[in-house]
């Protein structure tokens, strides 16, 4: 049976558009090195400047 982890124990990151601190996602644990962005949004936002 799978260990259940909470929203705390998770690593925590800073957006690099907003620069608010963002928790990893279960689709981002094998790429969470390269993960910058909070969301698709930011990742936008990003790329129109």
């Amino acid at each position: 049976m799978p260990r259940m982890r909470r929203k705390a124990d998770l690593p925590v990151k800073t957006c690099a558009t907003c620069g608010r601190p963002f928790a990893r996602r279960r689709k981002w644990a094998k790429v969470w090195e390269q993960v910058r962005h909070c969301s698709d949004r930011c990742r936008g936002r990003r790329a129109r400047r």
